[in-house]
């Protein structure tokens, strides 16, 4: 007990060391009046939403077009109230971050644009239902294990990266800040699937088992387009400025035009890299150019060398 009193003892003394860091590191802390967004209201909003979407799926049973309406206007009045908050919080860090200003002379411009922007981001929920149900067919289309509609609605990842992308990326086109890469992260942690809300993603949009897809922020995916696990569709290089800084803004991702399907473990990279529609990329294939429409690109056969075993048995394994 005595020891366990000693050690207490010695706790201010690496508080205020901590605390010190606080200044010292200034870059990773954030005090003062203006908080940022809230993951747990994001993410809680994302629930909402997908409720929204997918209604009788997941947190609410019994539902029927009698009750539907009563059900969905609860949802939506709280979606705009949560959401007005968050996305104000946003617009104070970009006024404070990005433009140097101070965030509480226009406080009530943040909260009145911020109501105005929630507003018409749930006006494009109609919109975005309808493009859904074509992500949804193209699962069922796609993959010979599904069932029916509910079992990919209710079971498959990629669905599930692809509602939150659809959401994040209607708020990225509304300018709202922060809040859509937190939505698209918090899918990436859930699925595994990374997809940047920035994206310009066509209807009828599947990705098969899912873990490990990476889709950056210029990529342009046409309709009807397949990917499976492990695709990464992503910058060739990172160009920089005269002092050294990253350019931004600029496509440094890949075009991926109609009804291409591409396999497992695919890299595809740079901003003018383009494949051609009906293009079929197979597994494990490194892509830093253009392939011309209704192509197939794959590896060439590798060679197995096995040890041990008959002679007869490799003969038979390298067939």
């Amino acid at each position: 007990m005595a020891s366990d009193l000693k050690s207490k003892e010695r706790l201010p003394n690496l508080i205020d060391e901590i605390v010190e860091t606080y200044t010292s590191v200034a870059t990773i802390n954030q005090l003062g009046h203006c908080p940022l967004p809230r993951y747990e209201d994001i993410s809680s909003a994302l629930d909402d939403l997908t409720d929204v979407l997918y209604p009788g799926y997941r947190r609410h049973e019994g539902l029927h077009l009698g009750n539907v309406t009563y059900h969905v206007g609860n949802l939506v009045d709280r979606l705009h109230d949560k959401l007005s908050v968050q996305i104000a919080r946003a617009l104070q860090h970009e006024a404070r971050v990005e433009r140097g200003l101070d965030p509480c002379d226009d406080q009530a411009d943040h909260v009145a644009r911020a109501r105005e922007l929630a507003l018409e981001f749930l006006q494009r929920i109609p919109d975005v239902r309808r493009l859904l149900a074509t992500d949804v067919r193209a699962a069922y289309d796609g993959d010979p294990a599904s069932k029916n509609l509910d079992e990919v609605i209710l079971c498959y990842p990629g669905l599930e990266a692809v509602t939150v992308y659809r959401l994040a990326h209607e708020l990225h086109r509304l300018n709202v800040p922060f809040i859509p890469r937190m939505m698209t992260e918090w899918a990436h942690k859930q699925t595994g699937i990374d997809i940047h809300p920035g994206a310009q993603i066509g209807p009828h949009f599947f990705i098969d088992h899912g873990t490990g897809v990476v889709v950056g922020e210029t990529c342009r995916i046409g309709n009807y387009v397949k990917l499976y696990q492990g695709v990464t569709l992503g910058a060739l290089s990172f160009p920089t400025d005269a002092n050294g800084k990253l350019i931004r803004n600029m496509k440094r991702h890949p075009t991926i035009e109609d009804r291409v399907v591409i396999y497992a473990n695919a890299t595809i990279l740079g901003g003018k890299t383009v494949i051609g529609h009906d293009s079929v990329i197979g597994s494990s294939v490194w892509l830093t150019r253009s392939v011309q429409p209704n192509t197939t690109v794959m590896m060439e056969k590798p060679k197995l060398r096995m040890h041990g075993g008959s002679e007869a048995s490799l003969e038979a394994s390298a067939d």
